[in-house]
């Protein structure tokens, strides 16, 4: 049995930042989920729809991973990362920083992981590991899973060596806080950027602003295109308000980040961000209700109505990230 001691083992709304912010706060730096969120430029968007998908996708947030990339590196921060074809390896390389006394994140399936509430394979879930006995790993996920939780070894190592959609190589990470860490405050700005850049100037039209107008013409087909709306719909608007999004897709965790901002750094155009991204949360939960109820009611209208509001979000959306990308 392996335990790491001094661990705050809080869950928050997120799986990357709940994993981030265990490990952070282990070397000593204790910051909000908003700001982990928005200090690695976490908000994107993509709609995707192909062959073989059962339904389309809606994401609000970077692929999975890219978000602790970004964090460490505008931090300056050291993130050592391990990935392995070999289970017996990749074993290794998680019990050696828990043996030495430090909490390690993990990027796995899901679906295999024993108190796990929504049984869908989702190979981009990220949790924190604290310890370990001959039975159980002893993990940190979100709120909504139970905060401190404990999974099977043989089903964690099944969640690690599961490939398809968004998976990792068995992948293991720490992250150390230098000595001369810079004041995240003075990082705040760098991260706005970025991610308004992206945002504004995606390299395919699924992405970013242009992503929510895509949306916003496929939404209103939704009962056309699902085989089963009265389960696809509910579902797709969970994922947009309550599975892991912190909210309206995201957009509160990065309202809530910009209204952090606000506090240190005297800017108008962060101000305008912040309000337009206060209106956009609120559009996104009204989305999210609509989309509901037309799977329930099978009223196409809902839909109708679900892609007005997103042709308003796709502006509000860019008005707002030009706003932050002048900051």
């Amino acid at each position: 049995m392996a335990m790491v001691e001094g661990v705050d083992a809080r869950g928050m709304r997120h799986c990357e930042t709940t994993a981030l912010g265990v490990l952070l706060r282990h070397e000593g730096l204790d910051l909000s989920e908003p700001m982990l969120f928005g200090l690695g430029s976490g908000l994107s968007f993509i709609y995707w729809d192909g062959k073989g998908m059962g339904f389309p996708f809606l994401g609000g947030r970077v692929k999975p991973f890219e978000l602790t990339r970004n964090l460490t590196a505008v931090l300056g921060l050291e993130l050592l990362v391990r990935e392995t074809t070999s289970p017996r390896k990749a074993w290794q390389n998680v019990a050696e920083p828990i043996d030495g006394g430090r909490p390690v994140g993990l990027q796995l399936d899901s679906y295999h992981l024993d108190y796990f509430s929504t049984k869908a394979h989702f190979g981009g879930h990220i949790v924190a590991m604290y310890g370990y006995d001959e039975h159980d790993a002893h993990l940190v996920d979100t709120a909504p899973q139970g905060g401190a939780v404990s999974t099977g070894l043989a089903g964690l190592a099944r969640a690690r060596a599961e490939r398809g959609p968004m998976t990792a190589r068995h992948r293991s990470f720490t992250v150390t806080v230098p000595g001369g860490l810079p004041s995240p405050e003075t990082r705040i700005v760098p991260a706005i950027k970025t991610c308004a850049d992206t945002f504004l100037n995606p390299p395919i039209a699924n992405l970013g602003h242009r992503g929510v107008e895509k949306a916003a013409r496929q939404v209103p087909k939704w009962l056309r295109r699902s085989g089963n709306p009265e389960e696809d719909l509910p579902r797709a608007a969970a994922l947009m308000e309550r599975a892991g999004t912190g909210g309206a897709l995201f957009r509160n965790l990065y309202r809530d980040f910009l209204a952090e901002c606000v506090q240190s750094i005297d800017s108008g155009h962060l101000r305008t961000g912040h309000r337009l991204y206060a209106e956009a949360a609120a559009g996104w939960t009204r989305v999210a209700a609509l989309v509901e109820a037309a799977g329930e009611s099978g009223d196409a209208e809902r839909l109708v109505e679900a892609g007005s509001v997103l042709h308003e979000l796709a502006r509000i959306e860019r008005d707002a990230m030009r706003a932050l990308s002048e900051v």
